[in-house]
């Protein structure tokens, strides 16, 4: 059962990532959330980055183990990512998880020019700070582990969040590009997750609704019915693939995007 991977089931050693530290984008829901129980349940200490303190506070309180950190920080805010990777230059980061929220949905035909500037310095501009921040602390380690939350829709396009599938494609060619400029001992690839259990997709549900006319009921019907699963994918199943590529183990790993979706996608 999913809702035993924290617990009995947990898919890892504890401590197999003992004495790393782990800075988490997004942490305080989702994907994020699950990511940064499953990293601190594997023996990281978790630094967790999100807009809501009081989100983050609560997570805090629920890891695994002890000296994780809250860190409030608005991804679009470029200054402000700039000043925090001053401060966390000093503190051996060795594990970066790129994550964030996607825009509203829309066609792309009705997205304006200033519609991509948000979403693109929360995404890409911040991901690559963040990579040239940390990366003299992965080269004084000699290991390091970069995984990005993206989306299927890097190798097939979704309908209705075409700003989405743009900034994530975007994401993609950024990571495969960097694959083959960053040393041997840090590896940088992509999970991408599919229709997965979260609030991004009670949202994305409603803005198709009103799009549709179809109910909500009948949007969730819809998406899980093109999965062999048949269900929503669990951001617990999601962390474990994450957990995965974060491995000392894990080395050989480099420069892919990993479909967790449940097996929607049809491509190879």
């Amino acid at each position: 059962m999913v809702g035993d991977l924290l617990g009995k089931d947990f898919p890892f050693s504890e401590g197999v990532l003992s004495g790393k530290i782990a800075l988490v984008c997004g942490a305080s829901e989702g994907i994020g959330r699950a990511t940064s129980l499953f990293l601190a349940r594997a023996g990281a200490q978790v630094i967790a980055c999100a807009r809501s303190e009081g989100k983050l506070d609560d997570l805090i309180n629920n890891l695994h183990g002890h000296g994780h950190q809250a860190l409030p920080l608005d991804l679009e805010d470029t200054e402000q990512v700039e000043r925090t990777i001053s401060k966390l230059s000093s503190t051996g980061v060795e594990i970066l998880i790129n994550n964030s929220g996607g825009p509203p949905g829309s066609p792309l035909i009705e997205n304006e020019i200033g519609d991509f500037e948000g979403p693109l310095r929360r995404h890409l501009y911040a991901s690559h700070l963040f990579v040239k921040g940390l990366l003299p602390n992965m080269e004084k380690s000699n290991f390091g582990r970069i995984v990005n939350i993206i989306s299927t829709s890097v190798k097939e396009p979704v309908d209705g969040i075409g700003l989405s599938n743009t900034l994530r494609g975007a994401m993609a060619s950024w990571s495969k590009s960097l694959s083959n400029e960053l040393p041997p001992y840090v590896t940088i690839n992509n999970i991408l997750p599919g229709y997965t259990d979260t609030g991004r997709l009670v949202s994305l549900s409603k803005s198709k609704s009103d799009r549709t006319g179809l109910t909500v009921e009948e949007v969730y019907s819809d998406w899980m019915g093109q999965a062999p699963i048949k269900r929503l994918v669990d951001p617990l199943e999601t962390a474990s693939a994450v957990v995965w590529l974060c491995l000392p183990s894990s080395g050989a790993i480099r420069g892919v995007s990993l479909a967790v979706d449940g097996g929607r996608m049809r491509s190879i």
